[in-house]
């Protein structure tokens, strides 16, 4: 066991090393640049990699209806992006949303966040879709406090390397768990907003359809809402071209209050899957369908 132990440390601490080189080379190249290069060598290695087949095998099990050529178009589509995503990291403070000649194109979110009440909190939702960094950069950027929930890495020094780039956002962070759901309800009681990726199977989540079949989802998200009365509001950032990006803030889901929890939870955590597979749906090789997002 301990030599199992050492054996991870010595892989972790290496791959942390290659990712910190990676961010640095990134960092030097100028946004466009290094987007373009993250994406070239993403696609041009991704597809060949055996984790590659989860990918296709999900794309078979959503999407019946794709061709193989159309199926290797996505997978190759979704490396790009993936490696874009990654050589964007170092750049995450280059974006800024509300500036002139900025690269990312904003529609919805502001007329939504300048109308509330002082006392409403917003429960932000996106995927990992596009550059899914840019959710929480609008949300802090237009002023809000927000605590952002991320899934941590598995290697603990890539987890340090992407949370350093995450920095320039302005958010709190704090990783899934336990200790999330702790934090989440204090930090809706400072006033705070919560900002969440909603995208990945949890083992002890509930089942609620996506795709037309059963994905075990965490209901963190719906369980909040209806204690803290949120507004629930589904948010996309989708590539348009390289690095530049369109930000959409969709009307906010309904919360549902039949006086039965499990089943508002339930109602809502399903329009909540609903928005994410209308977005994936339109343009699904910007989905990282990597995520073992169903049943095998």
């Amino acid at each position: 066991m301990a030599e199992r132990t050492g054996v991870k440390h010595v892989r972790d601490w290496t791959e942390g090393l290659l990712a910190r080189v990676a961010f640095a080379f990134f960092r030097l190249l100028p946004v466009d640049a290094a987007s373009a290069v993250g994406g070239f060598l993403a696609r041009s290695i991704g597809p060949a990699l055996g984790i590659s087949k989860r990918a296709r095998l999900n794309l078979r099990r959503a999407l019946p209806d794709l061709s193989d050529a159309d199926i290797r178009r996505i997978v190759r589509g979704m490396w790009d992006n993936l490696g874009r995503v990654v050589a964007e990291y170092p750049h995450l403070d280059k974006f800024k949303l509300y500036e002139p000649g900025r690269r990312v194109t904003v529609e919805g979110f502001r007329e939504i966040v300048d109308a509330r009440a002082p006392e409403m909190r917003f429960i932000f939702f996106s995927a990992h879709f596009g550059n899914w960094e840019i959710a929480t950069l609008a949300a802090t950027q237009a002023g809000l406090d927000v605590l952002e929930i991320y899934r941590a890495a598995n290697n603990p020094f890539v987890d340090e390397i992407i949370n350093e780039a995450r920095g320039v956002v302005g958010s709190e962070l704090v990783p899934k768990g336990g200790v999330a759901a702790r934090r989440a309800i204090g930090a809706l009681a400072e006033g705070k907003h919560i900002c969440m990726l909603v995208d990945q199977k949890m083992n002890d989540g509930i089942a609620v359809p996506f795709f037309g079949r059963d994905a075990m989802t965490a209901p963190a998200l719906a369980r909040l809402a209806l204690r803290y009365d949120c507004v629930v509001l589904p948010c996309r950032v989708e590539r348009v071209h390289g690095a530049t990006f369109r930000f959409v803030a969709d009307p906010p889901i309904p919360v549902p209050r039949t006086g039965d929890s499990q089943a508002d939870v339930k109602q809502l955590m399903t329009a909540v899957n609903a928005a994410v597979e209308g977005w994936v749906r339109r343009r699904p090789e910007q989905w990282f369908w990597l995520h073992r997002r169903w049943p095998d």
